[in-house]
């Protein structure tokens, strides 16, 4: 263990969008459930989540080693060889077999909420932007989603994912939260260190940015008048 030393593991394009998410899906279940006028910053941070979600799709692909989808893509035999107890450098350094689950399945189910609720109507004071573009039907079965199926999934994922926090910091002694914030996990010398350099960083900001407009430029131009 001597010999170990800290190894940048996130980058800080992707440290800083996994703090803008939680921020910004906190902030819709605290204004679903106020609703009223506060039904307004629920789709604003509806469209934020939808541009950090695109952002992440191309980070996936283009970001730093341990940001890339590929990095935490394992094969069956290769979770059961981690549910065995059986690690390597790569479960030890970026997602692990399990966390690399969780990661997916929020990411599909926040897709999906956010997908939703561009088409849902409470039918009381807040309807999605596009809901006068597809039939009632549709409108019915996504409001039913997002409000009954949908945000009961989030908030589970939610919950799993506290729990899986505090036993790895208090029963692995893993600090995930503190590698979640400094980028840095003290690792072996020989594993991959993620690019995490200035002209990454405004890949990044440029990517983002892009993202953004292309979210607020689609709902301009197919939301109904």
């Amino acid at each position: 263990m001597t010999s170990h030393r800290p190894i940048r593991i996130w980058d800080l394009p992707l440290r800083l969008f996994h703090w803008a998410l939680v921020l910004c899906v906190v902030g819709l279940v605290v204004s679903a459930q106020i609703g009223g006028n506060a039904m307004v910053w629920h789709f604003r941070f509806g469209y934020a989540v939808i541009s950090l979600l695109l952002f992440r799709l191309l980070w996936g692909l283009l970001g730093g080693h341990w940001s890339r989808f590929s990095s935490f893509l394992y094969a069956p035999s290769q979770l059961l060889r981690y549910l065995r107890g059986r690690r390597d450098f790569a479960t030890d350094s970026g997602h692990s077999p399990l966390g690399a689950l969780s990661v997916f399945a929020m990411l599909i189910a926040l897709v999906l909420q956010v997908s939703t609720g561009l088409f849902s109507d409470d039918e009381i004071s807040a309807a999605g932007p596009l809901t006068a573009l597809v039939s009632n039907k549709i409108v019915s079965t996504a409001t039913f989603y997002h409000s009954a199926i949908g945000k009961k999934i989030i908030l589970a994922l939610i919950l799993l994912h506290l729990v899986a926090i505090g036993y790895y910091s208090w029963v692995k002694r893993q600090a995930l939260v503190r590698a979640m914030i400094t980028g840095d996990k003290v690792l072996d010398p020989e594993t991959p260190a993620s690019q995490d350099t200035l002209k990454t960083r405004l890949l990044a900001l440029g990517l983002l940015a892009s993202c953004g407009a292309i979210v607020a430029i689609l709902l301009w131009v197919v939301r109904p008048t």
